[in-house]
């Protein structure tokens, strides 16, 4: 941040800008000092900044979409300022997958998603770290807290960006949104200590859109007037729901940019594609009616691991599977959920993706159904092997109430939910550790 010389300046900007009229009309807003001018100057008047965003409906939009920068490998260079300098992997080290590839490692290649060991050629100074989910949590939730300041309206996404909706803060905090969210950046910056891109629009889609403009560090606005120009150049797969498989499909009728789906009717698309035809032509055209909800119930619960050698043989892979079935049971208690489904995930030495799911007859959260329920899915997928990563999730979740109900064909029920009760009770009182069953690793 641009901090002024002088201190008496800077705060009559603050107080102009905490008493501005909100119904002022300004195009121009300096992200460091919150200057807002309706002269598009492209350095700050007030601070001289050249962080300055610039849009003639920067005062009339309040949709917005905010995404931390590299965030797991932000968090970690914030609490190690030695890696501050350096490309920064977070992964599941060299046999797993990039989770996170900082902004200095991604101009060599490294993606999220991509093989570690790929990475590692692309970059092979880069250093690796594996992923403190606790640590990212934490910060998280920070964000969370500084976003909820602005507006209750915030829908998370995930971990590391969420939507905000500052339709009527206005008289809440007395400035524009656009302000706001200025605001809300520095506070993250100053007491997260990671830095975030924002894009305001005025709905979701476009609020995405705008957040992918400029990072990091970024602030980019698609108004009205220029939403369907700017659209017009991006690719298909850029609109939500647009996967491989559909773009291709539009591909071969000869669709390869929105601004092809413009060139047709609304009925056009629809004649061709049915309700997929719709949603593309609403969004090609910058039209999104869905709105910020700030709960989103979890659609499942997983967890996996992956080796750090491909394994074949059944009884370790089994020792692999039993601590993931006690993590997802573990995780569905402590939120009051039963899994109705249960999935296995494996993923051959050739990077192929199996899943095999099941539908239970009675919701469960306990490990050993869980346990029991994907034994047999293993054993069947085994010849498909070897494996360099096994996965468990329980789906279509529901209340806790309607778990493990009584079942005439699992006649021992009650006695692997009063063996897991009092596993339970013994680890909340001396720790997780504290008693195992003699399966796992």
């Amino acid at each position: 941040m641009v901090e002024s010389s002088r201190p008496n300046q800077r705060r009559v900007i603050i107080s102009r800008v905490q008493h501005m009229d909100s119904t002022q009309y300004h195009t121009t807003l300096c992200r460091d000092c919150l200057f807002a001018s309706r002269y598009q100057n492209q350095v700050c008047t007030q601070c001289g900044s050249e962080r300055v965003t610039i849009h003639d409906e920067l005062s009339q939009l309040n949709i917005a979409h905010l995404d931390c920068d590299a965030f797991y490998a932000a968090v970690e260079k914030r609490d190690d300022p030695s890696l501050r300098d350096k490309p920064l992997l977070i992964g599941g080290g060299k046999r797993g997958v990039v989770s996170t590839a900082c902004y200095i490692a991604r101009p060599y290649g490294p993606r999220s998603a991509m093989p570690m060991y790929k990475a590692l050629k692309l970059c092979p100074d880069a250093v690796v770290m594996r992923p403190n989910m606790e640590k990212y949590r934490v910060a998280s939730r920070q964000v969370r807290d500084i976003l909820e300041t602005a507006t209750p309206l915030v829908e998370p996404v995930s971990v590391d960006e969420a939507y905000l909706d500052l339709s009527g803060t206005v008289r809440l905090h007395g400035r524009a949104p656009a302000i706001t969210l200025a605001s809300v950046a520095r506070d993250i910056e100053r007491q997260v200590g990671i830095t975030v891109s924002i894009g305001l629009s005025y709905n979701k889609f476009l609020a995405k859109m705008a957040s992918e403009r400029d990072k990091p560090h970024g602030f980019a606005v698609i108004g009205r007037g220029d939403a369907v120009a700017y659209l017009h150049d991006q690719s298909i797969g850029a609109i939500p729901g647009v996967g491989p498989a559909l773009a291709n499909r539009l591909k071969v009728d000869g669709l390869f940019s929105i601004g092809d789906l413009q060139a047709l009717t609304p009925q056009d698309l629809e004649g061709r594609y049915g309700d997929t035809g719709r949603h593309l032509a609403r969004l090609s055209r910058g039209e999104d009616s869905r709105r910020i909800t700030t709960s989103r119930p979890a659609k499942s619960i997983s967890a996996e691991r992956t080796f750090d050698r491909d394994i074949g043989d059944l009884e370790a892979l089994l020792k692999r599977l039993w601590p993931l079935c006690e993590e997802v049971s573990a995780r569905l208690k402590s939120k009051s959920l039963a899994g109705g489904a249960v999935t296995l995930k494996l993923k051959t030495a050739r990077f192929r993706t199996l899943t095999r799911t099941l539908t239970l007859n009675s919701a469960t959260q306990l490990a050993e159904i869980l346990y029991r329920t994907t034994k047999p899915m293993l054993e069947r997928e085994l010849k498909r092997g070897p494996f360099r990563l096994i996965g468990i999730g329980a789906g279509t979740l529901s209340e806790s109430a309607v778990a493990d109900l009584p079942d005439l064909l699992n006649n021992d029920l009650d006695q692997v939910k009063g063996v897991e009760q009092a596993m339970d009770a013994v680890r909340a009182k001396f720790g997780k550790k504290a008693i195992r069953k003699g399966r796992g690793d």
